[in-house]
């Protein structure tokens, strides 16, 4: 299939997910090279929330893509899945409100739509859990800088060699504060109607897509999630809004994580010209996604690709198992984050297995 200017060998999608195992200095290591090459086989890989500037970080141990030694280390990563025949896109995460002083060298606050704290926490090896402080109330110049540094971390990502980027506009994030109306309640023109709490995500979009291209440029959305504090009154319009905000932009798709109901989604494919990547829930219990969840949404029209988190973490060689019909390995929850090697890249293969060889493809109709 197409996505953008690529073509995918098949409609996998490998999820963004957080894994904390950055150096100092927020550079990712050879062995994240290793973790996302050994998972070239998927369609597309999108990789853990990548902040695009210090105060964007909200966790420990996570890479950034604002400085010189940042870029190079993920070129090693770029290299090592074009390499082997795949795509890869950043996924680009100003965490917002979750954040901690803790993070960061001058011991700022972090900025938030509105001075509403998340109720969340913050783990750290030496201190514990750390209550989120209460944000910062970001300030219009703080929003276009925000602007700024989302897109100088895009003009880096393709620097890196990366093939696009990915906006993190779900899970309680930065762009998802400034959209949800629990957390943002601004009386400006960033808050208060539907059309202004949309505005920061659009203005974010349409400046990432004039940098490096809208065939570059795809944004996640996790309607109704209720992650790090997130409450939203009016999900079915707000993401309609958005939705139809974004179309005239032409980017390169659209990534949904489906946590309320299969309805939400279709309103949003309604509204979306271009290429829908669902990560699929077809109901609120259905967690964490299967094959059989995605081959459904594909066949029901709702998707153009399906994006998985967990099977990809612990099935390397995903497009080979579904194509075998199985057995896929479990994963490791107490290794998800931080770490070495242990629950990173050390997953077997079917090949360890003593299964055949596959080509990496799955059955035509089906996923691929």
């Amino acid at each position: 299939m197409s996505l953008g200017a690529l073509t995918l060998r098949n409609r996998l999608v490998m999820a963004p997910m957080t894994r904390s195992r950055a150096s100092d200095g927020g550079k990712v290591t050879e062995l994240t090279a290793e973790y996302y090459a050994q998972r070239a086989e998927a369609g597309l890989i999108i990789t853990e929330g990548t902040q695009p500037s210090e105060i964007g970080q909200g966790y420990i141990d996570t890479p950034g893509l604002h400085h010189d030694e940042q870029v190079a280390a993920w070129r090693r990563v770029t290299d090592a899945v074009h390499a082997k025949g795949g795509h890869i896109f950043a996924q680009i995460m100003h965490s917002g409100r979750v954040g901690h002083p803790y993070l960061y060298s001058d011991d700022a606050l972090p900025h938030g739509p509105s001075a509403i704290p998340s109720g969340e926490q913050l783990y750290t090896p030496d201190e514990g859990m750390l209550e989120h402080p209460t944000p910062r109330e970001m300030s219009i110049e703080d929003i276009a800088r925000t602007v700024d540094d989302f897109v100088a971390a895009a003009r880096n990502a393709i620097e890196a060699g990366f093939d696009g980027v990915e906006l993190h506009g779900a899970n309680g994030y930065l762009i998802h504060q400034f959209l949800a109306d629990g957390s943002n309640r601004r009386t400006d023109v960033y808050g208060g109607s539907i059309e202004n709490r949309i505005r920061f995500a659009v203005e974010v979009a349409r400046a990432v897509s004039d940098a490096i291209g809208p065939e570059r440029t795809g944004i996640r959305v996790s309607p109704g999630n209720s992650a790090n504090g997130i409450s939203e009154s009016d999900t079915a319009e707000l993401y309609v809004a958005l939705t139809r905000a974004l179309a005239p932009l032409g980017l390169a798709y659209v990534h949904v994580m489906e946590l309320v109901t299969r309805d939400i989604t279709k309103l949003i494919r309604a509204e979306w010209p271009g290429t829908l990547i669902l990560n699929a829930h077809p109901t609120p219990d259905s967690f964490p996604s299967r094959p059989e969840y995605g081959v459904e949404a594909l066949r029901e029209g709702v998707a153009d690709a399906v994006s998985f988190a967990q099977l990809w973490l612990a099935n390397p060689d995903l497009p080979a198992r579904i194509k075998a019909g199985g057995p896929y390995n479990e994963a490791d929850k107490d290794s998800f984050y931080g770490g070495d090697h242990r629950g990173y890249t050390d997953y077997p293969t079917l090949q360890h297995h003593g299964e055949d060889e596959t080509d990496g493809r799955v059955p035509e109709g089906q996923l691929a």
